[in-house]
């Protein structure tokens, strides 16, 4: 099982996170500027572009939000080492076996849902709040578990923690 450098790991996931908060930032301020602009002026009551927009333009700065506190979140962070033994907790780099299938899991205090790539390998990023991140707090290597996902029963074992 290779092992991974958590601070390079970190640094993927920052770069990740920065790279859509660039995006995100620019597709709020041109819906911002959109949901303002003259255009937008309901010609009648039945006209609602103006409102949707500024809908639209409160989602995405929501989203801005939200990224940038992720990536607070994740600069903050103190990365901890973990023993094969030790309870899984926030910064714990798990693999598991789901219905037979490898996955790397990283738990973060934020940004998760994410899938970033580390020496080849795919590594999701989770988070507490997640149905899988709750799963695996405090459980060990060895330990397993179920989840019901989309309708679809899913087995979990945990192989490998870091």
């Amino acid at each position: 099982m290779a092992t991974f450098d958590k601070e390079a790991l970190r640094q993927v996931a920052l770069s990740r996170l920065e790279e859509e908060l660039s995006t995100l930032r620019e597709a709020a301020e041109a819906t911002r500027r959109a949901a303002t602009h003259e255009e937008s002026r309901p010609e009648n009551d039945k006209d609602t572009r103006g409102l949707e927009a500024s809908y639209l333009a409160r989602g995405q700065a929501k989203r801005v939000a939200e990224t940038e506190e992720a990536l607070h979140l994740i600069r903050q962070m103190a990365l901890r080492e973990f023993a094969e033994d030790s309870l899984i907790a926030i910064t714990a780099l798990v693999t598991v076996d789901l219905d037979e299938v490898q996955r790397l899991y990283f738990l973060v205090p934020g940004g998760g849902g994410r899938e970033i790539e580390m020496q080849g390998t795919k590594v999701q990023l989770i988070n507490p709040a997640s149905p899988v991140g709750r799963a695996l707090l405090n459980k060990r290597v060895g330990d397993d578990f179920e989840l019901r996902i989309g309708g679809a029963r899913r087995e979990y074992e945990i192989l490998h923690l870091e």
